[in-house]
Parts: C-alpha cells; structure tokens; sequence
C-alpha cells in the first residue's frame, strides 16, 4: 500500500474493524517513513452484474444510473435521498440474491417500481411512464386507475 502523502510502500496496520454498513473492512495504518496515518477499505470483489437492455444490448449495471432515473422521478416531491437510497439497495440486495450474473432491464424496473409504489404515487407513477414506455394517456389513466383500486 503506497503511502498518500509520501508514496513509501511500506507501513503498519494500527488499528482494523469492520465498517459501519458491515461490507467492508476498515484498517487504520502509518506509514513506516513519514508516520503520517491514512485509513484504507477492503471490500470483497463482487463479480459483476449484466444488464440485458430491451433491444438485446448488454452493458454492467450502475447503480449511479438507477439511483439518477429514481431521483429524476422523484424531484419535487417529498421523497428523501435516504430513502432513494433505501430503494436502490434494496433492489440492488435482491439482484445479488439471484443464482444469475445476466439479467433483463425489465426486472431491475418492475423491482424499483415494486418499491415505489409504497414510497410516492407520483414517484411510481413518474417512473412508470418513463419506464414502461406509455403508448398514450389512455395507458397512463389505466395505470393511475390501477394504482387507486389498490389503494382503496
């Protein structure tokens, strides 16, 4: 490990615990030249996951994109950047658990859509349309109706 502030590859772990969130492992270490101290996280190396797009595109998912597309539905409501984030690593713990490294757009946005539709209705709806490409607001009048039965 190189050093931050002097570049000697040399040092010693002062102090190591596990993160707050519990997915990494914080070490605190001093360099054995200048004794200046820097913290460093080790993280286990998780094998890529792969989005399959509507038109059979592949590409690796981001998380900075859906946790944009979520923020995007949900500006000017009152809908908390904790609780985007709370979506987004929920939907992320549910790709994880499955058996498959590939999976089809249209999951990741039924899983978000799934967890909106209890966070804002505005929001799911926002999301929804973008998402699931409405014809025409006859389609979006049968989403919304949709959405008012089940509240009901």
């Amino acid at each position: 490990m190189k050093c931050p502030y002097c570049s000697f590859e040399e040092d010693k772990v002062v102090d190591s615990r596990v993160s707050k969130d519990g997915n990494a492992v914080r070490r605190r270490r001093e360099c054995l030249k200048c004794s200046q101290r820097f913290t460093t996280y080790e993280y286990v190396e998780k094998v890529p996951l792969i989005v399959i797009k509507r038109d059979g595109r592949r590409e690796s998912f981001s998380r900075e994109k859906l946790l944009n597309g979520i923020r995007i539905a949900s500006s000017k409501r009152p809908v908390s950047i904790d609780a985007i984030e709370r979506v987004v690593n929920e939907v992320e713990a549910s790709l994880d658990d499955l058996k498959t490294r590939e999976i089809e757009s249209c999951k990741i946005g039924e899983e978000v859509m799934k967890r909106l539709k209890t966070l804002d209705d505005i929001t799911y709806i926002r999301f929804a349309s973008v998402y699931r490409s409405f014809k025409d607001t006859d389609e979006l009048l049968e989403e919304v109706v949709h959405l008012l039965e089940k509240k009901d």
